[in-house]
């Protein structure tokens, strides 16, 4: 199973690249087309896949520093370097976000401001339209090795391809007498750079922070309480190490059972959570079903496998 997970970072690190080299592609050319006809918003949108170069290299960092085994450090493995990565691309993509906008209102004021030529709209929807593309691989790569930092770089690939049709749009736009349009549209982009930011840091700091899905705790309960020989749940908890769920459940069970009984049981709810939710680890503590209190089971006069 390890070696599996550390396999699937090795394969999200070639997403991760795919958005590097698109990204430089991407920002070299409307950089040079953005200045050579004067279009504050394809500028902006390039300066906005330069910091997407600095994210996605920190994602492929972070997956790559995911990979290293326990030492004595981490003797939990450094899973959680792919969120750290994360959350190092958010703090880049806000920071220049921020200067893009600022940018683009000192322009929008620029009364002397002439339409850019429409060269800068087709590249902008030239770039919108490969982006999409990286967008779908990076997005069915992410689902498929459940990396939440490659699904964040997908995320960010989808909010890039509607950024450059912004672009686009303020720039055609400024083409019937409204120049004003194209440094609009930039600020527009740069407020669509810091939503995303901004939604990356929520969900990578919700992660560090030992914050879990609730709705995927009640599925791990419905799988528990439908175990044979199990009574009910007393505790679970859950939390993600990277792309790797772990699962803390205490369970009870017929007060009567022997010790192997027991243990036999807990090894059923470890692997039937492994099989069908791929949780990565699973702790599973056995109690007598007494008086504590727990969530009420729909097996609770069940007998367990040997009869107890």
């Amino acid at each position: 199973m390890e070696q599996q997970r550390y396999d699937q970072l090795k394969m999200g690190e070639k997403g991760a690249i795919i958005s590097i080299v698109a990204y430089i592609c991407l920002s070299f050319l409307k950089l040079l087309i953005g200045y050579s006809t004067g279009s504050e918003a394809l500028k902006a949108d390039g300066l906005n896949n330069v910091t997407d170069i600095i994210a996605s290299t920190a994602v492929l960092i972070g997956l790559k520093l995911s990979r290293k085994p326990a030492d004595d450090d981490h003797p939990y493995g450094h899973w959680k370097a792919e969120n750290v990565a994360t959350l190092v691309a958010s703090f880049i993509m806000m920071a220049v976000g921020i200067q893009v906008v600022y940018e683009a209102i000192t322009s929008f004021f620029d009364l002397e401001k002439t339409a850019p030529d429409l060269t800068a709209a087709w590249t902008g929807i030239f770039c919108a339209a490969v982006m999409f593309g990286v967008y779908r691989y990076n997005k069915k790569l992410a689902s498929r090795i459940n990396s939440q930092s490659l699904m964040a770089a997908a995320k960010d690939n989808l909010s890039d391809a509607w950024v450059s049709i912004g672009a686009a749009a303020g720039i055609i736009g400024s083409q019937f007498q409204l120049p004003w349009l194209d440094p609009l549209a930039a600020i527009i982009v740069g407020f669509l750079i810091c939503r995303t930011a901004w939604e990356i840091f929520r969900e990578a700091s919700h992660h560090l922070t030992d914050g879990f899905d609730e709705n995927l705790i009640e599925d791990y309960k419905e799988t528990i309480l439908s175990t044979f020989g199990v009574k009910g749940i007393k505790e679970i908890k859950a939390r993600n190490y990277g792309n790797n769920t772990v699962v803390d459940i205490v369970i009870l069970v017929n007060s009567n059972l022997n010790l192997q009984d027991a243990h036999d049981i807990s090894t059923i709810v470890e692997n039937a959570l492994i099989k069908e939710h791929g949780v990565y680890t699973v702790h599973v503590h056995v109690e007598p079903n007494t008086a504590i209190k727990s969530i009420n089971s729909p097996l609770k006069n069940q007998e367990s496998p040997t009869g107890h």
